[in-house]
């Protein structure tokens, strides 16, 4: 069977929560023997923890602060996901970045709160998990002051074009692929370009319960997307790069043990 890591799920999110022993057995089934827990709140890093501690030979996960988020940064913020940052599951600060289409919380405090936590990687030395929606151009100079301090980042959930991409290839970031890819109608930017991702730049995730891949069949009815369509994504990011399946299982998984030092 080929093996798999998920490095971007929502494990946290009561629609996998209600049934998470299920969740996590399909998940295991279809090859995906290990995946990142998404830390997008103070409160989500917590339970992201929790579940680790749950299901330790299977899950890690990240800390930090979603852009969304970003209004409830405090004084207290960066000190208390320093102290979860620090615990042995944590392999990664973030979500975090700018997020410019929904707008949950205003730019200059998503700034404010994305600076604070590339400090914090950049003062652990630990890999960063960014997010970043209509907002490439502030992101990407945000990142370049502290690119050269940062060990290692990925931009989850890629779904930008290929000047961003380019940007970011440039910054020698690793890039998070999910079931986008997968939309006829709005992936198709995405298909052409995988194929100008390095071998040892990308990384693939489901960003589960969002983002159900479009073409999956038979589609569920619960509409809930899971870590255990992960290789469904592997097939679509292979044919588009014109590369076996093995193959990309075997680069994927070594660039999330890579990254996420497992």
């Amino acid at each position: 069977m080929i093996e798999l890591i998920d490095v971007g799920v929502n494990l946290t999110n009561k629609s996998l929560q209600q049934d998470i022993d299920a969740v996590m057995r399909r998940a295991g089934e279809a090859g995906v023997m290990q995946m990142v827990v998404t830390g997008t709140s103070i409160a989500e890093s917590r339970q992201a923890i929790a579940l680790c501690e749950h299901y330790p030979e299977r899950l890690v996960s990240t800390c930090g602060i979603h852009p969304h988020h970003a209004s409830e940064w405090n004084q207290d913020c960066r000190a208390e996901l320093e102290n979860l940052a620090r615990r042995d599951c944590v392999r990664a600060i973030g979500e975090t970045g700018l997020d410019f289409n929904r707008n949950y919380s205003p730019h200059a405090v998503q700034e404010m709160a994305f600076q604070q936590q590339m400090e914090l990687a950049v003062a652990l030395q630990m890999p960063l998990f960014c997010h970043q929606r209509d907002a490439h151009e502030r992101f990407v100079a945000m990142l370049r002051e502290y690119r050269d301090d940062i060990s290692r980042l990925v931009v989850h959930c890629f779904t930008d074009n290929r000047e961003a991409l380019t940007d970011y290839l440039d910054l020698d970031c690793y890039i998070g692929i999910t079931g986008w890819i997968c939309d006829e109608r709005r992936g198709l930017e995405l298909q052409q370009l995988v194929k100008l991702i390095p071998d040892n730049r990308l990384l693939l995730e489901t960003d589960a319960p969002y983002l159900l891949p479009r073409n999956i069949q038979p589609r569920p009815p619960s509409r809930i997307n899971e870590p255990a369509y992960l290789p469904h994504i592997l097939e679509n990011v292979a044919f588009h790069q014109g590369k076996t399946v093995a193959l990309l299982a075997r680069q994927s998984l070594q660039n999330s043990r890579t990254f996420f030092d497992l």
